[in-house]
């Protein structure tokens, strides 16, 4: 049998694509080497942040705009709720990146963001301090996805349309087929006139012919025994000792805070060592002992996940550069799970249509520094 597309990869992005190719009519497959969502890659963990005001780079705001209401789609189409609102406070000094980023993003492109002082932020916010130091940003329509929940939705609906799923299936090579494309997987070949990898972690094996660099991180996440209030926001600290975020202790899980900078270095995504890194948990706490109301509290779970680095910590999301019928998305950096929605449009859009409405010009391959 042979497919129209198939997409390596079905998880945050990977399920996205599917949903998107189906709906649109195509004879789509998706491969995994394991069975999504899992807690093998780097969508998992309950919740991931949600925001528009993007200090990362103010050309990932209109992309968002797109994410957001993808979500809401797929909220509606499928009757999960996805996508809690519980404001998101960002927190560092004034002349850091954090601050500044998301108050260049605001005025860029017309967001309603407030920005507070360190005693204003500690008014409104008791359940975080914010020094004397540092300055603070809140923007409300923001909050938190529920991650697991978010694939198996995009999956669903991608099967309703008719895709099909192999999980549990390592690929081997992606070559081309006359004027198609093989995957060699450890089933057995599948064949398709196009093909979309979104490979996470396993990038640098099934890319690496492109002569693109990506580093794999590994990162904890440590769930702290905390109530909930009802209240508190999801936050981000710009710290002189890295930067630190968290959601709230909702759906009985405690309070989940990690360290978005840092992590361990791996060669191999499938050797992780999922043991608590003593070290990183004391940063973890003592973060918490200084910024949290709660303090330092009793972990209560752990969990280990993937960042897939680019040099830049850009997206790549693009066509193939010499080859034809290939889409890619990859190195999404720790920051791209919010915006799977609208990369899985994009991905039908340049693998059915060769190109896209959306501004992705500065994901592209070509750009410099990324070999």
């Amino acid at each position: 049998m042979s497919w129209d597309v198939i997409v390596v990869g079905a998880g945050g992005v990977g399920s996205a694509v599917l949903s998107a190719l189906a709906r649109r009519g195509a004879s789509v497959l998706g491969i995994d080497r394991f069975n999504p969502p899992h807690d093998r890659g780097s969508t998992h963990g309950d919740t991931r942040v949600i925001r528009l005001a993007y200090f990362e780079h103010p050309h990932y705001v209109p992309l968002l705009r797109a994410a957001y209401e993808g979500w809401e789609r797929l909220e509606a189409a499928t009757g999960q709720s996805l996508y809690v609102e519980r404001g998101v406070v960002e927190a560092g000094p004034d002349d850091g990146v954090v601050v500044p980023g998301v108050m260049a993003s605001a005025a860029l492109h017309g967001l309603e963001v407030e920005k507070l002082s360190a005693a204003e932020a500690r008014a409104r916010f008791p359940s975080l301090i914010v020094p004397d130091s540092m300055s603070a940003v809140v923007e409300q329509r923001a909050g938190f996805l529920w991650v697991e929940r978010c694939v198996e939705a995009a999956l669903g609906e991608a099967r309703a349309a008719g895709a099909q799923l192999e999980p549990d299936t390592e690929v081997l090579a992606i070559g081309r087929d006359g004027s198609g494309w093989c995957v060699k997987t450890s089933r057995g070949d599948r064949r398709a006139a196009r093909i979309v990898v979104a490979p996470g972690a396993w990038a640098q094996g099934l890319l690496g012919e492109l002569g693109l660099r990506f580093e794999v991180r590994r990162k904890s996440l440590f769930w702290l025994d905390a109530p909930d209030d009802g209240e508190a926001p999801v936050f981000l600290f710009e710290t002189p000792g890295g930067v630190y975020y968290g959601f709230p202790p909702v759906g009985g899980a405690g309070l989940k805070v990690a360290e978005h900078s840092g992590g361990h270095v791996l060669k191999d995504p499938l050797l992780v060592d999922r043991r608590v890194d003593l070290g990183e948990q004391d940063r973890v706490l003592a973060f918490a002992r200084e910024y949290l109301s709660v303090g330092a509290r009793p972990v209560n779970r752990h969990a280990t996940c993937l960042y897939t680095m680019t040099p830049d910590e850009h997206f790549i999301v693009d066509r193939h550069p010499d080859q034809l019928g290939l889409v890619l998305i990859a190195g999404l950096s720790g920051h791209g799970f919010k915006f799977a929605t609208v990369l899985g449009e994009i991905a039908a859009d340049l693998t059915l249509n060769g190109q896209t409405a959306h501004p992705i010009e500065f994901l592209s391959v070509r750009r410099p520094g990324l070999r």
